[in-house]
């Protein structure tokens, strides 16, 4: 079936600390965009959320605005901004760089990201 939706008019929003993920169902996948305010950090702003000690998501990504750190827990780490495609595997830390929003559309790992 043919169909467009917008972030205008999300399926669902997630607000957590310093950010917020919305959602949309589309076709027979989900998209998500994530809003990290200067500020946001995954362990201090999503972790009592997840109750877990680092963020177990898999993302695949495209960055809009802003810049992240992002942190594996085998110590590997990379920092990304505007135009980069991330993949991400789940166990990692991350946290806004400077004082830009970031804004990154996500099309994995949206249907546990933040529920509560």
């Amino acid at each position: 079936m043919l169909e467009a939706k917008s972030f205008k008019k999300p399926d669902e929003t997630r607000e957590f600390g310093h950010g917020k993920l919305e959602i949309i169902k589309i076709g027979e996948g989900t998209v998500g965009k994530t809003t990290f305010e200067p500020g946001w950090k995954w362990s201090n702003d999503v972790k009592p959320i997840a109750k877990t000690d680092s963020c177990q998501v898999n993302h695949f990504g495209y960055v809009l605005s802003g810049r992240m750190k992002i942190v594996h827990n085998d110590g590997t780490d990379v920092e990304i901004g505007p135009g980069d495609v991330v993949s991400i595997p789940g166990g990692h830390d991350a946290w806004v760089v400077g004082d830009e929003t970031c804004t990154i559309v996500d099309w994995a790992g949206n249907s546990t990201y933040a529920k509560r």
